[in-house]
């Protein structure tokens, strides 16, 4: 186990690579550049864009948005070679998040690379994103300095109880970090397998529908050191990941946890439902293979929002329901039925919606070797063609990029399915061939949204990969749009896909949408120039982009006219696609 050895040095080891030694001034900026592009999957330009540390940081060393799981994640980092750390780090994330609370003095004093992080923060706050504090270190904490975790752990949860301001703290300390360390090691599927001590636990083996079930009355104590929690590798087969610590559901189980009445949480709560491929029940202890929580996942991460206490509570029991499923279509079958009974994300909810599964029906009607995703955690069977296989929250991000002209809302997945569902999923005939136009215009796109930048983009732009490429997408439908003099209405994206490959352009229209897209960016931020902090990531989430993006278009066609005749007339002949191609566009505003 890589926890045995001394992950210091291995950490000390990695930073030493050409990458971290040419961005990085020191190695507590190259210690966080290391957790964010290993642990929390930031790609070298989203990486260096996130660090903040410097002088004027203000006890900020990184922030992270996260647009899948509306977090923001304000990160401190201690890379040090001792066993213990005192409480002083945890006094600078508490100073961290009083500063946070009024974020216009603080983007007054900040550093320049901070004051644009906070722009940021400011409209996620807006959108209602929590924010977890993270201390992530080499090292241990010192008992006083878990105790003060522990008090900044009720003190997060009695303010998101009292004030609009959602926050928790989270400890990745060096046993975390040698796990974490480990799974990246392994597939981006990683088996967990864990042993869980029962000695303090009340448990009972038996078989039911010749599968092997063992249920138990866990202690807290024991339950949040399991495997996976923090990460949320334990919860792959789930249908959905952490709703937050804002979730009503949550915060009640926070409160018992916190409150006097914590000995009835095992009466209060439904229980949890693990599976495993295997599973060996010996004498107080039971060893899991392939372990994962299909029902369960905002029960074990609020937990974890209070492990301070949790690890001081001797008589507060869950219930844990362990399963033997080694059959993957069993177990997903499990996973689906047992998260009926709480708050789910609005995606979530619409998979069943009959007008979700018509397309699916349709889509894979007319595609045999395609298949339409629904729910959150399903996998396409490996027999279908990857190119035919489409997500429904892709499916969501790119309709509201096309057909609304909305592309500054596409990363806003919650948005799409509350509050703009039955905009954009009332219409009825989204024929099988556009939503696979779609599917293959981004698929197109994407080839070019990696680290080697085979557009030229600017570097600002590969650090907004959750948002920007459907700026891309929008660009490509503007294209034609604005070259039939139509650029309040939609074109079809089958028949635009269909024109670009008969008149072999493909190529040529995304990058002259991806070309257009730079250029705007870059005139917007010449613009913004006179004393003022310029936020790409702002500007991406607001409708001046697409002015923006609409106002390149036209002058590129041009350009065409003047470069070759003959490359303008295949533009044109491409981009010309019939009047009968377009339609008006969804509202969603």
């Amino acid at each position: 186990m890589l926890q045995e050895i001394d992950i210091y040095k291995k950490i000390k080891e990695e930073i030493k690579a050409d990458y971290y030694i040419q961005n990085y001034s020191n190695d507590g900026q190259r210690f966080i550049a290391w957790y964010l592009f290993n642990i929390l999957k930031q790609d070298r330009n989203q990486t260096k864009d996130a660090i903040t540390d410097g002088a004027d940081d203000k006890q900020i060393d990184a922030i992270v948005i996260d647009e899948d799981k509306q977090t923001i994640f304000i990160i401190q980092g201690k890379f040090i070679s001792g066993e213990s750390i005192d409480a002083e780090p945890l006094r600078e994330i508490l100073s961290s998040w009083m500063q946070l609370r009024d974020l216009v003095k603080l983007q007054n004093v900040a550093n320049q690379k901070l004051q644009r992080k906070l722009s940021e923060v400011a409209k996620a706050f807006e959108d209602e994103y929590e924010v977890c504090f993270e201390l992530i270190t080499t090292a241990s904490l010192t008992n006083s300095a878990k105790n003060d975790l522990e008090t900044f752990q009720k003190r997060l949860a009695e303010i998101s109880e009292n004030e609009d301001f959602d926050a928790i703290i989270s400890l990745v300390d060096e046993e975390e970090l040698g796990r974490r360390y480990e799974l990246v090691l392994e597939t981006d599927n990683p088996q967990i397998n864990y042993t869980l001590n029962l000695a303090d636990s009340k448990y009972m083996p038996v078989e039911i529908a010749s599968t092997q079930v063992v249920i138990a009355a866990v202690p807290l104590k024991e339950a949040v050191k399991i495997q996976g929690i923090k990460d949320g590798s334990l919860f792959q087969k789930n249908v959905r990941q952490s709703l937050g610590s804002s979730n009503t559901v949550n915060k009640k189980i926070r409160q018992t946890i916190l409150g006097d009445k914590h000995k009835d949480f095992f009466f209060f709560h439904n229980g949890i439902t693990a599976i495993c491929n295997r599973m060996e029940l010996g004498e107080n202890q039971l060893k899991l293979y392939g372990l994962s929580v299909v029902n369960g996942c905002q029960s074990l991460n609020t937990i974890q929002s209070c492990s301070e206490t949790v690890k001081k509570i001797d008589d507060t029991y869950v219930l844990f329901r362990f399963y033997e499923i080694p059959q993957r279509d069993r177990a997903d079958l499990i996973s689906i039925n047992t998260n009926s009974q709480s708050a789910v994300k609005p995606r979530d909810l619409r998979s069943n919606d009959k007008r979700v599964l018509n397309l699916k029906r349709l889509f894979e009607q007319k595609y045999t070797q395609g298949y339409f995703i629904t729910k959150r955690g399903e996998i396409a069977p490996p027999e279908k063609d990857k190119n035919f296989i489409i997500d429904l929250s892709d499916l969501g991000k790119y309709l509201i990029a096309w057909y609304s002209q909305r592309p500054n809302i596409s990363y806003g997945e919650t948005k799409i399915f509350d509050k703009f569902f039955e905009i954009l999923f009332k219409k009825k005939d989204y024929k099988p061939e556009n939503i696979q136009g779609l599917n293959i215009w981004m698929k197109e796109i994407m080839k070019n949204w990696t680290d080697k930048n085979l557009l030229g983009l600017n570097e600002t732009l590969l650090t907004m990969k959750a948002y920007a490429p459907f700026h891309h997408l929008y660009a490509v439908s503007m294209i034609f749009a604005i070259g039939n003099n139509k650029p309040d209405r939609v074109p079809s994206p089958n028949s635009t896909w269909e024109s670009a490959k008969n008149n072999g352009m493909i190529e040529q229209i995304v990058t002259m949408a991806g070309r257009c897209l730079d250029t705007a960016l870059q005139n917007a931020s010449n613009k913004e120039m006179n004393g003022k902090i310029f936020s790409p990531q702002n500007w991406v989430k607001s409708k001046q982009s697409l002015d923006d993006i609409n106002a390149t278009i036209r002058p590129y066609i041009d350009t065409f006219r003047m470069i070759s005749k003959e490359q303008y007339e295949n533009l044109m002949k491409t981009i010309t696609i019939g009047q009968e191609q377009f339609e008006y566009r969804l509202q969603a505003e």
